[in-house]
């Protein structure tokens, strides 16, 4: 063998030695690495078959559970995966520590293997259409920290149990049909902080949060007295429950409380005095207090509020005085309760304030004459305040309700507005007396639409904000609405589909409809006074009746009519037998008295405001009519195209009419007589009657200003003129 030769084959051998050596290190290796516990692994392998799921692409359930992409913690906020689990291993198992199943419609009941996953520290079982109980194996999750179970369809009660979860920091049950009281034993879970939606958390991917949100979750009666002992509580998401009673006074030693919402439940007042210590609160919202008169004293040092929202709690007091100091306010509404006095200028001047809900209250005086440019939206609707108007009441994209209050109507201050405020104003005024019109319809939310029975149903497809209202140029009817979609960029506040609807021969009359998130009004003005039939029709177009979690929202709301409430707690799904596409109508007898109708459809905070998108609550309706069930005596017609307005103008004419008279009495006494030189001087004069623009009357009346009406005449009201001869 050559020198040359022999080197080559101790090198193949010197090769080969180091591959064999390189293969054995590499196994060696992989026998070294940790694996799942076969139990859990085995667990989960039967859950995601019984739910029909399966892994996504990077990392597979049937091979190695606790590898790959599940070993980096963030994955499981990042939403690439879904559904998604995180392992934490030692040398040599791996345990399952977090499980997401998210929204993806899983149908069904929670497997009892579940609760053997006991290394969970985090569990969200979010947006599915779970059912069944949630069961008090619950308690064996001692390590869990993140319970997330909301926007399902479980039932039962809340298990006790979960008072063993020692370590728990936030939990949510929101939106499931959970009966019966709060476990008074969740007084135990003294580390938990938030009772919050968990879907406003889970978007970064280093969170360190707790938490809890009970939210809809059909659970009822008295705050248990253990959670006094929640001292660490950072948020309370707890609407649209029917927790009783008084709010507890322990609240107010939540000290580290930064967010507390209780909105359409079923608390008595007065609110608590203690709450005057929870001064790290930033968004405060309560409504809806039934009896129990409070004041506003306890808010004094709240300084670090954004959000604040008293409404519908029978408050009686005056706006603070030193409402100025609070310069993080972005949001008050103080709206439906019984506060008076005047508005202080230094809340309209706060720099940071965007939006101000006054309506419904007992309010006096002027408004302020400054205002921050933040300020965008106001609402002091159904208040007692007078005076002209302010400069800024022109503003572009100004959102401004100013009905029902005493304000002067001048037309050199108010040419920025709407028109027909002086028609909304108290007592509305418009065609007063005998009245013009015997009924109206309205196609709520869209254009005009002739029905299968010849009733033309007018367009009510204006834009309106949040503190709003329009007048048609016939004065016929008008709208008013109030209310802000927090989390919706909903600027027409309507809402239109395009399916057929059944129990209807006029499916186009349900594919529009106007929404509100607080209060709704529809005026009928100028009706004949009398009884009328008021005919409402609805169809929910926003929450399916599918069997997945978007079917669990629920839309509540109260409907008022002439100030009288007819239906509460009104649900449109439940009234049409649980089907999102049917017509529902509803006929109420209503009596007109002042020619003016009001049919106000009214939020209490009752129902889900996010399923199956945020803002989806508050009252919706699709069409509104009113028929007389008397004989009407009055014309029904709006003034002419031409604007003659023959009642106003033959009001006014009637004193130059008994001049024109007494002309032709003197002509037909004198007329006889001989020619003289004195009677030639009446040969000129024209003995017809005296007639007027339109034009010229309103500007003789001072746009028929009211302070110029003397009375109600057989055509219409009568104004004195100033005529020049």
């Amino acid at each position: 063998m050559s020198g040359s030769s022999e080197a080559q084959h101790l090198l193949v051998l010197g090769s080969f030695a180091i591959l064999v050596q390189l293969l054995c290190v590499a196994n060696a290796r992989n026998q070294s690495q940790p694996t799942t516990d076969p139990d859990e692994a085995r667990i989960l392998n039967s859950i995601f078959q019984q739910w029909g799921i399966s892994a996504a692409a990077g990392w597979n359930i049937s091979g190695e559970l606790c590898s790959g992409a599940v070993l980096d913690p963030k994955v499981f906020f990042h939403g690439t995966y879904n559904p998604i689990i995180t392992c934490q291993c030692d040398n040599s198992t791996c345990h399952i520590t977090r499980l997401k199943v998210y929204a993806l419609n899983v149908v069904g009941v929670i497997p009892d293997a579940l609760w053997n996953l006991t290394h969970l520290t985090n569990l969200n079982l979010d947006q599915n259409y779970l059912t069944g109980p949630l069961s008090a194996s619950v308690g064996n999750l001692t390590q869990i920290q993140h319970l997330s179970v909301g926007f399902n369809a479980l039932s039962g009660e809340v298990p006790k149990e979960l008072g063993l979860l020692t370590d728990l920091r936030l939990l949510t049950i929101t939106a499931n049909n959970f009966s019966g009281p709060l476990p008074s034993e969740l007084g135990n879970c003294l580390r938990l902080e938030y009772l919050a939606h968990t879907h406003m958390y889970l978007v970064a991917s280093n969170i360190s949060f707790v938490g809890s949100d009970i939210e809809s979750s059909g659970v009822s009666g008295d705050i248990p007295s253990t959670f006094a002992r929640l001292q660490n509580l950072v948020e309370l998401w707890a609407s649209d429950i029917a927790l009783t009673g008084r709010i507890p006074d322990f609240i107010g030693k939540w000290s580290k409380l930064t967010l507390l919402r209780f909105r359409g439940n079923s608390f008595h007042g007065p609110l608590p005095s203690t709450f005057a210590n929870l001064t790290s609160l930033t968004i405060l919202r309560i409504n809806g207090l039934s009896n129990g008169s409070s004041t506003l004293e306890f808010i004094k040092d709240m300084k670090s509020l954004k959000t604040l929202e008293l409404r519908n709690c029978n408050i009686s007091d005056t706006i603070p005085s030193n409402i100025g100091e609070y310069q993080h306010l972005t949001l008050l509404d103080l709206s439906f309760n019984d506060i008076s006095g005047q508005i202080p200028d230094s809340l309209f001047s706060l720099n940071s304030i965007t939006r101000l809900f006054l309506g419904n209250n007992k309010l006096n005086g002027t408004l302020p004459t400054q205002k921050s440019p933040s300020l965008l939206n106001i609402d002091v609707s159904y208040n007692n305040l007078a005076g002209s108007f302010p400069s800024w009441v022109s503003e572009q994209n100004l959102s401004l309700n100013l009905v029902a209050n005493n304000f002067t109507m001048e037309s050199s201050n108010n040419s920025g507005l709407p028109s027909g405020l002086n028609c909304l104003q108290q007592n509305f005024l418009c065609n007063r007396g005998s009245g013009r019109y015997y009924n109206f319809a309205i196609k709520c939310g869209g254009p005009e639409i002739r029905s299968s029975d010849g009733v033309v149903f007018e367009r009510d497809d204006e834009i309106l904000g949040p503190a709003s209202y329009f007048v048609t140029d016939t004065k016929r009817w008008a709208v008013s609405n109030v209310g802000y979609f927090t989390w919706s960029n909903n600027r027409q506040y309507t809402k239109n589909s395009s399916s057929l609807f059944t129990n209807t021969l006029d499916s186009e009359l349900f594919q529009t409809a106007r929404i509100s998130t607080s209060s709704l009004r529809y005026y009928g003005l100028g009706l004949e006074n009398g009884n009328y039939t008021v005919s409402l029709q609805f169809a929910e177009i926003q929450i399916d009746d599918s069997t997945t979690w978007k079917s669990l929202g629920r839309r509540i709301f109260d409907i008022y009519v002439q100030g009288n409430l007819v239906f509460k707690d009104f649900n449109i799904l439940k009234e049409a037998g649980g089907s999102s596409r049917q017509a529902v109508k509803k006929d109420i007898t209503a009596q007109v008295s002042e020619n003016y109708l009001e049919i106000h459809l009214f939020w209490a905070g009752k129902g889900t405001c996010g399923i199956p998108f945020q803002g989806a609550c508050g009252p919706l309706i699709s069409a509104i009519s009113a028929t007389p069930n008397f004989k009407p005596t009055v014309s029904n017609k709006p003034p002419s195209s031409s604007k003659n307005r023959t009642g106003l103008i033959v009001g006014v004419i009637v004193g130059v009419g008994v001049v024109s008279f007494l002309f032709l009495a003197a002509f037909f006494i004198f007329g006889r007589r001989p020619k003289t030189n004195e009677d030639e001087e009446l040969q000129g004069i024209d003995v017809r009657p005296y007639t007027f623009s339109y034009a010229e009357l309103k500007s003789a009346t001072e746009d028929f200003n009211p302070a110029n009406k003397l009375g109600e005449g057989g055509f219409g009201p009568v104004y004195k003129v100033l005529v020049l001869m």
